[in-house]
């Protein structure tokens, strides 16, 4: 007997050879896919479930994975606009240090993560001040968060000193090393932010407790400027020059990397995560994904915080990113949906070190999977599932969420946390944010 069968499904499973189910039928027990079989299968005519559920006119995606966000910044979305990044952070770092406390950090990272999960999003990478909070917004809603302790050499959130941020860093590594829903990283800031020796600290944290490490890298021109007139080098280098780079390291933007920046990432197996939202609209360029793509690198896909970007929609993210690849090259070919589906799913998992249990929908793997409508006017015909995710779906139409065989979003609704309750208790501080930036 298994926990919960869907059947009627057109099942897009984002394995690496993007196989297709129609007509599918998918058994879940204790929380893993473990069976996915068409449903004229000997097989599949003979399943048994406690409770089943028809996908009907819906595409069934693993969930996606939200490699960049500082889900917390919600509680500041459209409050600093039409600045660069360099000006725009100065404004930022004010409201957040007027702001930001632990509860506070837990209110804005319930708000950022619902808008995730609620569009089909059920794993975020998340780098904000106050880790055990996301972590605890993260569980109450019913998903999956790697994020950790963080690194900043200025008078940060808390007031908090370097040897606290070591203290912090360790002790929430050790603390989620293993578990299924946790996945730890050591997360500085970034090399125009932190000195190379709290980089290399930080470094020797993550790889000591097997944590994932996180930094933004090369996001302006400006930036490259800085870490060149500081260091002699330019980010990825420098980044290189202090063994910063490996398999286990993620880097968030790349937008002004060159050609040998680019093969140092490639042969450290270093994974990049491209926010073409947030760089378009702080104006800091568009990453060379198609050059990236043809060295090798491992790309991923991430919306940035909604502060910057001033939402956090993954569809927008895929619409974006393969077709500001094609716009640039002049090729249509560049970047296809296919290759962006899987920035979004498979290269996600295998970025987080999950690759084994999530990413795609396969046997064996954990039921983190969304239904998507297409029975609308934007999505008949249906001749090409793939394209469409990427062209043609948005996160209206994602109607239901699972994580790990859970029903966590229902019709277009949280199925653990009144949303209601939150968004009243944000509203109420509206005035305290727009204040907090009055004098400045």
């Amino acid at each position: 007997m298994y926990d919960l069968i869907v059947k009627d499904a057109l099942i897009v499973t984002c394995n690496e050879e993007h196989t297709i189910i129609k007509n599918a039928v998918m058994a879940i027990r204790e929380g893993i896919i473990e069976v996915l079989s068409p449903a004229e299968s000997n097989i599949a005519k003979t399943l048994k479930a406690k409770k089943t559920i028809s996908a009907e006119n819906r595409m069934v995606l693993p969930g996606l994975i939200n490699m960049h966000c500082h889900a917390g910044d919600s509680l500041f979305r459209g409050l600093v606009e039409n600045l660069p990044l360099e000006a725009w952070l100065n404004r930022v770092w004010i409201a957040e240090k007027a702001i930001l406390k632990p509860h506070t950090t837990y209110l804005g990272s319930v708000l950022g993560f619902a808008e995730n999960l609620l569009s089909g999003v059920t794993s975020v990478m998340d780098m904000f001040w106050y880790p055990h909070e996301a972590v605890r917004a993260a569980q109450m809603l019913g998903m999956r968060v790697s994020t950790g302790g963080i690194f900043f050499d200025f008078p940060g959130i808390g007031e908090r000193n370097h040897d606290r941020y070591i203290e912090e860093a360790r002790e929430f590594s050790h603390r989620y090393t293993g578990t299924q829903d946790v996945f730890p990283v050591v997360m500085p800031h970034g090399t125009y932010t932190v000195c190379p020796e709290h980089l290399k600290e930080a470094k020797t944290i993550a790889d000591a407790e097997n944590a994932l490490f996180c930094t933004h890298a090369a996001e302006t021109k400006a930036e490259q400027a800085d870490i060149q007139n500081r260091y002699g080098n330019t980010v990825i280098r420098h980044m290189d020059k202090h063994d910063l780079l490996g398999e286990r390291t993620v880097l968030a933007h790349c937008v002004h990397v060159d050609e040998g920046e680019i093969d140092l990432i490639t042969q450290s197996e270093t994974t990049v995560v491209h926010n073409p939202m947030s760089n378009l609209k702080l104006a800091s360029g568009i990453a060379p994904t198609i050059q990236m793509q043809k060295a090798g690198v491992r790309l991923t896909l991430g919306t940035d915080g909604a502060i910057s970007g001033n939402d956090l929609d993954m569809w927008l993210a895929m619409r974006l990113a393969s077709s500001l690849a094609k716009g640039v090259a002049m090729e249509p070919a560049a970047l296809p949906a296919k290759d962006v589906l899987h920035m979004a799913t498979l290269n996600g998992a295998q970025a987080l070190g999950q690759e084994k249990t999530l990413g795609s929908l396969e046997v064996g793997k954990q039921a983190d999977f969304i239904f998507v409508d297409v029975n609308t006017a934007h999505s008949v015909p249906l001749f090409d599932p793939i394209t469409h995710c990427v062209f043609g779906a948005g996160r209206s139409d994602v109607s239901d969420v699972f994580v790990a065989g859970a029903q966590v979003v229902k019709d277009h609704t949280l199925t653990r946390h009144d949303l209601s309750e939150t968004l009243s208790e944000v509203k109420s501080l509206m005035p305290f944010i727009k204040n907090s930036l009055s004098d400045a």
